[in-house]
């Protein structure tokens, strides 16, 4: 069983290059494997191992960044490993979105827990925003949610531009990280009621029971399990092998569908020489699984 650790944390840093080398051998060490991004604002991860590399990965993490406690963080479980590779990124921000958070922004408290979000977003006064990408909100989101339909997290602040001032703005994300950047930015703007839900998806389905939630479909995750349900179990999507978009089981019963190739949503829209090489590469996963061995673009979810 691995423990998937979910994180992230808005402080000056410092030394970015001499911390990823730390940071990199140190995964290496433990058998870590997930991604972390650092940048001067801060740092945001996603890595998964065993229960105990976890626990020291998590310590050796506060004191290289002297944190005392992450923002905002999440654990599941997964019987299978969750990622493939482990790495650190240096990147001018942890959340593109041309907005540095830096201790000199004081915002406002604006989290929400799980057990009282209901409440919020049943007021139809309260304007709720899904600021995950498109195909995510096509996977599970709240009942009545809007999604901005923005595959650039870069133009979102264009589209929040529009947005009334006076309103009540809930927002929510798979981990919390990205509403926390937008909240900012809103503040900044001269906004005056929003909310985030504190944790983002990942919280509300681990604290919610499922016959008491206003959540609808799955959530996806940036992982192996693909997508979440309820108690933060795996569910049943894929990953299609043509365009890297999430396939529900439906999808797989269409005869537009062929394993590793191809799902109704690029079936039309990939080439010849694509689907020629895709149906190759499906081919050399299917011998490597006939002999026991793995392959390197076989992935660990059905």
């Amino acid at each position: 069983m691995f423990t998937i650790f979910g994180f992230y944390k808005f402080k000056k840093i410092n030394n970015l290059k001499k911390n990823q080398k730390i940071l990199n051998n140190f995964l290496v060490n433990k058998n870590i494997y997930g991604s972390i991004i650092i940048s001067e604002e801060g740092l945001n991860g996603s890595i998964s191992g065993k229960n105990k590399d976890i626990k020291a990965t998590i310590i050796k993490l506060k004191k290289i960044f002297s944190i005392k406690e992450f923002d905002s963080f999440n654990n599941s479980k997964s019987k299978f490993k969750p990622f493939h590779k482990s790495k650190v990124k240096i990147k001018k921000e942890v959340v593109p979105m041309d907005l540095k958070i830096s201790n000199k922004i004081k915002k406002k408290n604006t989290h929400i827990e799980p057990t009282k979000w209901n409440e919020l977003i049943k007021d139809k006064k309260t304007f709720l925003l899904d600021a995950r990408k498109p195909f995510e909100h096509k996977v599970g989101s709240f009942k009545k949610s809007v999604n901005p339909n923005i595959d650039n997290f870069r133009d979102f602040p264009k589209y929040l531009k529009k947005l009334k001032k006076d309103q009540p703005i809930a927002m929510f994300c798979t981990g919390g990280i990205r509403c926390e950047k937008a909240s900012v930015f809103l503040e900044k703007k001269g906004f005056k009621n929003i909310y985030q839900l504190k944790g983002g998806i990942l919280n509300y389905l681990k604290k919610i029971k499922q016959k008491n939630s206003l959540w609808k479909g799955e959530c996806f995750v940036f992982d192996n399990r693909v997508t979440l349900k309820h108690g933060l179990v795996q569910g049943t999507y894929s990953i299609c092998g043509g365009c890297r978009q999430p396939i529900s089981t439906k999808d797989k019963k269409s005869k537009r569908y062929e394993e590793g190739v191809t799902c109704p949503n690029c079936i039309d829209k990939l080439s010849k020489n694509q689907k020629s090489r895709f149906r190759m590469r499906q081919s050399q996963i299917y011998k490597a699984k006939q002999s026991g061995k793995k392959y390197i673009f076989q992935k660990e979810f059905k």
